[in-house]
């Protein structure tokens, strides 16, 4: 089974706030990152190419990685797409609408952040641009009606600004469930990704696409083992029994006390 590193990171800055420094990386690890991808001799692919195979689409390059960003914070249009343009990789950047647009509402803390209007520059650098939810909450907590919102607005907001279909969606935290998943369908995506903290692999799941979170305590050989298909197991596989408890514990937690951020 070929296993394919897909890459989940956040923010690329020094001085991150206290809340998502922990899956923040600084500069000099990004730019270590990336060239520990290009000397791996792996391809790299837009999250949209593997979905495509996934469902029966063009074949992918006998190695490939996928790069992914989640949030949208304020490096991504600038040096963090540029470092990735020098050096000819392509990768998918998952936008909260929401925490993108004033007065728009985000369970998101403070951060840095880009804004909308900057969306079609990340293109112009060669990213694919997703959805990544209008509030960032727990998806799988959420009643039918407000888990429609979350999918289907964000999509809009961002076919609005970039003038395109947006056909990629990511989870909050990679929290998700068979509902879940058929909602993201009938929201009209072709694809999900979660977390899952595995690799990816030829015969994964379209609407639950296993990464692995790249944390600030990750080195440089941890990355290596990762493009090397080592260091972590390959999905598909089934929700371990703990992933359930966790998911019940939360949905009754919702019920009590609203919906939460997802991080």
């Amino acid at each position: 089974m070929t296993r394919i590193p897909v890459l989940l990171y956040h923010a690329v800055m020094d001085d991150p706030p206290r809340w998502i420094a922990e899956f923040t990386v600084t500069t000099r690890q990004f730019t270590a990152h990336l060239d520990a991808v290009v000397a791996s001799g792996r391809t790299p692919v837009p999250l949209g190419a593997l979905a495509d195979r996934l469902t029966g689409g063009a074949p992918l390059p006998p190695r490939p990685v996928v790069l992914t960003f989640d949030d949208g914070f304020a490096d991504l249009p600038g040096p963090t797409a540029e470092a990735l343009a020098e050096r000819g990789l392509p990768a998918t950047a998952y936008l909260t609408t929401g925490a993108l647009a004033p007065g728009h509402g985000s369970l998101l803390p403070p951060a840095p952040m880009m804004t909308l209007a900057q969306a079609p520059a990340l293109e112009w650098h060669g990213l694919e641009v997703g959805a990544h939810t209008v509030t960032h909450p727990q998806l799988d907590t959420l009643r039918a009606s407000e888990l429609d919102r979350e999918l289907g607005e964000s999509k809009a907001v961002l076919e609005d600004v970039l003038g395109h279909e947006v056909t990629h969606l990511a989870y909050p935290h990679g929290y998700n469930s068979r509902a879940v998943r058929a909602a993201a369908r009938r929201a009209g995506y072709a694809s999900a990704v979660a977390v899952r903290h595995a690799l990816s692999s030829a015969t994964d799941e379209p609407y639950r696409i296993a990464r692995l979170i790249v944390r600030r305590g990750h080195t440089v050989a941890d990355v290596a083992a990762w493009l090397a298909g080592e260091g972590a197991r390959a999905a598909p596989f089934p929700d371990s029994a703990a992933t359930v408890g966790w998911r019940l514990y939360r949905r009754a937690r919702a019920v009590a006390k609203g919906p939460r951020f997802a991080g």
